[in-house]
């Protein structure tokens, strides 16, 4: 039996419940992991609110999808993995049918990869899901090079923090956008060129201004809803608006031509169009393995929980006033 987080219903954080739960053995193809730390994501939120992009199928239902740990135990024909070996799980499947809110959980093994030597469990469960997420719009997709500049909204989210270091490792230039002035010296702290407060500021206006008017090549927005047509006013031609979050809640509309902008890309991006993709997640992988090698990227963690603490932690998230990432350790 190991402890477990699951919800019986939908709503508040107050629905998650530690329960025992038999975990059984790992079948073909999957691993069985002792969990030490699980990084929080806004998914997990809206899962257990039934707002995600997939509903619950079945209650009660489990919650998370990226962890660190040490492999205790290995399925039929997986063969990248020893019992030891420590371990990051990323984000490559349906909470649905796998999840890591627990002291131990089953998990795909193509969801797996080496922790890199150096990262503890904390660092592991904090760096997969934003330096991906990152890496596979801005770069995989995106092909972001130097001179480029990039737009970044909620830029105090884990994967905002991270967008920023990959922005400065291939020389483009980051700017950041906040609601309020309470996290400018933060962001600007963690290596943002610019921070746009948009309570105070009109962000298309300021970015024309800092681009002598050419506009960002990139803009990577987390929130979507009706101010993507204001902010496809900051994009540069044949730039690219990608929507990678629906943190407003609201519907999105395609700005239209009447707003008199030239060849404008825009498009959707989920870490899972790399994750899972057997070669995009090689390629992720030693993208993000060698950045932590040479000190470019390192993982913002905010604060940590216990697991008994699961319900604060969620309240934690849902109140927005974080920097980097929320993880919950495991005691064994």
């Amino acid at each position: 039996m190991a402890a477990t987080v699951r919800f019986h219903e939908y709503g508040a954080p107050e629905v998650l419940r530690l329960e025992d739960v038999e975990v059984g053995e790992p079948g073909p193809g999957e691993l069985l992991i002792r969990v030490d730390a699980i990084g929080l994501n806004r998914a997990e939120v809206l899962f257990r609110s039934g707002h995600y992009i997939e509903p619950v199928k079945e209650f009660p239902a489990r919650l998370g999808a990226e962890a660190a740990g040490v492999v205790e135990a290995v399925g039929a024909h997986v063969t990248r993995f020893a019992v030891g070996q420590p371990v990051s799980v990323v984000p490559a499947f349906s909470m649905n049918d796998y999840a890591v809110y627990a002291e131990r959980a089953i998990v795909p093994a193509a969801a797996v990869v080496h922790r890199p030597e150096g990262l503890d469990a904390v660092e592991g469960a904090a760096v997969w899901m934003p330096f991906v997420t990152a890496y596979g719009a801005l770069i995989e997709v995106g092909g972001m090079r130097a001179g480029d500049t990039v737009v970044l909204t909620a830029a105090s989210s884990s994967v905002g923090l991270a967008a920023i270091q990959v922005a400065r490792r291939v020389g483009a230039i980051p700017i950041a956008t906040t609601r309020s002035r309470v996290k400018r010296d933060a962001l600007l702290r963690a290596g943002a060129a610019e921070v746009i407060v948009t309570d105070e500021e009109d962000v298309a206006d300021r970015v024309l201004a800092l681009t002598a008017g050419r506009g960002a090549e990139f803009v990577f927005d987390a929130v979507a809803g009706p101010g993507v047509v204001d902010l496809a006013k900051a994009v540069a031609p044949g730039g690219t608006l990608f929507l990678y979050g629906a943190v407003s809640g609201q519907e999105t509309p395609y700005p239209g031509f009447e707003l008199g902008m030239p060849a404008l890309n825009m498009r959707t991006y989920t870490m899972h169009e790399t994750t899972r993709d057997p070669e995009r997640l090689r390629r992720a992988e030693a993208y993000v393995s060698s950045g932590l090698r040479t000190g470019a990227f390192q993982p913002v963690v905010d604060r940590t929980f216990g697991l008994d603490e699961i319900v604060a932690a969620h309240s934690y998230m849902e109140a927005g006033t974080h920097v980097g990432k929320i993880v919950v350790t495991v005691d064994h």
